[in-house]
């Protein structure tokens, strides 16, 4: 008796803990890319950004026009990291070698 005693209160003291433990909390983030192109060996220098419309940028400091004023790679990087956009990966596409470079860049800010 006094083993099934103590082994419903173990379950039920185990249930208890159970349901008041938190899970944790997945952040959440808006994604933006921004297409800039450029001549090979141009070292940063823009030739143009194009910016889609795009859901994350809705409610947001930033706008389309900003960033396709920018003229050099290194100023949009800062332009998005005062802005609080965190810089995540970059993809190029280079088809000839006098061909303009394109480059997907993505950013994520949290919700």
């Amino acid at each position: 008796m006094n083993t099934i005693l103590t082994k419903t209160v173990s379950f039920i003291f185990f249930l208890c803990i159970a349901f008041t433990a938190t899970s944790q909390d997945i952040p959440k983030y808006d994604y933006l890319e921004v297409i800039v192109i450029q001549k090979a060996n141009n070292r940063g220098k823009i030739k143009r950004i194009k910016v889609e419309e795009q859901a994350s940028l809705v409610g947001k400091q930033i706008t389309i026009k900003q960033l396709e004023d920018i003229e050099r790679t290194s100023d949009l990087l800062n332009y998005m990291n005062a802005a609080n956009w965190e810089f995540v990966d970059r993809q190029s596409i280079v088809s000839e070698e006098n061909d303009p470079v394109w480059m997907s860049y993505i950013f994520r800010k949290k919700k």
